[in-house]
């Protein structure tokens, strides 16, 4: 019996041994989950970073956690502009800017330029003359603004104003300069790059995210070192014994996605400020404002009275009468004089309307897309040359576009990768997509409706494109520079255009400082020029969330 139990507890010790054992065996923190074999092995094997952290929140952002809501005004619509319909979206996770980008972070990018690309060089002539802001916009026909036309982007009283006078195609290139500047300091922080070597490159030598990532020897110029002092220093090569790991790669979970404008959608997420207020008029989408109540007037007992944004209070009245009742500002205000949402997030409503990426239509297609949703994608690849290597833009290559207004910009920087279009080795068979431009799906075009020929019309000499062929018979001026920048102006003079609307037209969001507070609800949305700007429009980044819809050890309960 004695020699039983014996035999009985060392069977018990033996199969808990093997069960722990083979527990050991499948934490799969250095083993393949699919074939066994080890990784990050000196031997060889796959290398990955198992101690990845969750995505880092860059420079000026704050974390928005994503999830559903309904987008559009449901309250009256006395305007009866029938532009924001309510619908039920979704979205992801995401990042946004804590404040709108200010005057001094323009002026950061615009020195930068000036350094990287000079103007006096006649090949980067145009690249720092597209990206300045246009100061005109504050003069007024019947008003006296030449202070803020002389002053406001770069007087040091003005630098933390939010930056106005920058088109959209202005705030798209300035996410992805920031993109680039963000993930350059990461690498140098971490040790893959030398030292403060940001600040020695030479001219036309830039660092980019795409081109590091797809062509690691190609950056800075094509060097593989960068040159401090005279002398050669650190590489830019990751330092490993591991010859086959000599770059930073996307699967080292280091670099941050990019810098972008906020979608519509997600900029009215965050602008709703819903993280605390869970109940059944915040999802319904009968939040007024982004913050809590139906009044522009604080009614908490310390501020009672006191205004809760920048905006028009009435003819003539652009901040109220002086020493009381005023919103402590005529024109813009400086960020963060009125308290944040929920979120955190400043000025969303008021000071200044902002940019966002979508392309304008009066109504959002939720029957085609739910989850996400935004109108605007130009899918792109990387153009590869005879070599079979990406093609790196240089002085000699930049491509530059006349606008409409007769403003000519650099498409691409030189030591950034150029772009394409998608064609049919991409788009045969697919179910998600069939063209590269997708800016007018389902709005008219041929692709989206059996009776599109029922719209044909020639223009006005009887000739040209149909405008059948396209839903919003808009104007199409033509417009071009010459090597000597004279402008060739040519206006579309048919009579029979009918809107503004197009595919360069788009939305922004929020009331400014020369809105009534009608516009603050952040439903509302009206549209501009891509290639246009004001002096009551300016932006703020966004950036995508990788991996977990909230942050790690935050539950749906905290």
């Amino acid at each position: 019996m004695i020699k039983n139990l014996a035999l009985k507890a060392l069977l018990l010790v033996a199969v808990a041994a093997f069960i722990t054992s083979c527990n050991k065996t499948r934490d799969y923190k250095n083993s393949s989950r699919a074939t066994g074999w080890k990784m990050n092995s000196k031997e060889g094997g796959f290398q990955y970073n198992p101690k990845a952290k969750e995505q880092e929140t860059g420079p000026g952002l704050i974390f928005v956690e994503g999830g559903t809501f309904t987008m559009g005004r449901v309250q009256d619509d006395p305007m009866h502009d029938w532009n924001n319909s309510p619908n039920q979206q979704h979205v992801q996770s995401f990042y946004m800017d804590e404040t709108e980008v200010t005057n001094l972070m323009y002026l950061e990018y615009l020195d930068w330029l000036k350094r990287v690309f000079p103007p006096e060089e006649e090949n980067y002539r145009r690249i720092y003359d597209g990206a300045v802001p246009d100061t005109l916009v504050w003069r007024n026909r019947l008003g006296f603004n030449e202070v803020m036309t002389n002053n406001y982007l770069r007087h040091p009283a003005y630098a933390d104003y939010p930056v106005v006078g920058v088109s959209w195609l202005q705030a798209v290139e300035f996410g992805n300069w920031r993109t680039d500047r963000v993930n350059e300091l990461i690498l140098e922080e971490e040790g893959f790059t030398a030292r403060n070597g940001r600040y020695d490159v030479k001219t036309g030598e830039t660092f980019s995210t795409d081109t590091y990532l797809n062509a690691p020897s190609k950056t800075y110029g094509g060097n593989d070192s960068i040159t401090k002092g005279g002398k050669r220093s650190e590489s830019l090569a990751k330092r490993s014994k591991d010859s086959t790991n000599l770059y930073v790669q996307r699967k080292d979970g280091l670099l941050l996605p990019a810098y972008r404008l906020p979608t519509e959608a997600e900029w009215e997420f965050a602008a709703l400020g819903m993280s605390s207020l869970r109940n059944y008029n915040v999802y319904r989408g009968r939040k007024k404002y982004p913050w809590d109540g139906q009044y522009t007037r604080s009614g908490k007992r310390r501020s009672r009275g006191d205004q809760l944004a920048n905006f028009k209070q009435g003819d003539g009245d652009y901040g109220g009468i002086a020493g009381w009742s005023d919103d402590g500002a005529d024109i813009t205000a400086e960020v963060k004089s009125y308290e944040p949402n929920d979120y955190g997030l400043y000025d969303m409503a008021g000071n200044v309307a902002e940019w966002v990426a979508d392309v304008y239509r009066p109504i959002v297609d939720d029957e085609f897309n739910d989850f996400n949703y935004y109108r605007g994608n130009v899918y792109t690849k990387n153009a590869i040359g005879e070599d079979g290597k990406v093609k790196i833009v240089t002085a000699d290559s930049i491509v530059y576009d006349t606008l409409s207004n007769g403003k000519v910009i650099a498409r691409n920087f030189p030591g950034e990768i150029a772009q394409v279009p998608v064609d049919e080795n991409e788009t045969y068979l697919r179910t998600q997509f069939s063209e590269s431009d997708n800016r007018d799906f389902r709005d008219g075009d041929k692709r989206s409706t059996r009776y599109f020929s029922s719209f044909s019309d020639f223009d006005s000499e009887g000739e040209g494109e149909k405008d059948g062929e396209r839903m919003y018979n808009s104007p199409k001026h033509q417009v071009s520079a010459d090597s000597t920048g004279s402008m060739d102006r040519q206006y579309d003079k048919n009579a029979t255009r009918t809107t503004l609307i197009d595919n360069e037209v788009r939305v922004y969001k929020g009331g400014s400082w020369r809105d009534r507070d009608y516009w603050l609800d952040p439903a509302q949305r009206r549209f501009f020029p891509q290639d246009m700007a004001t002096d009551y429009i300016g932006f703020r980044c966004a950036m995508s969330r990788v991996g977990s819809k909230s942050k790690k050890g935050k539950t749906p309960r905290d």
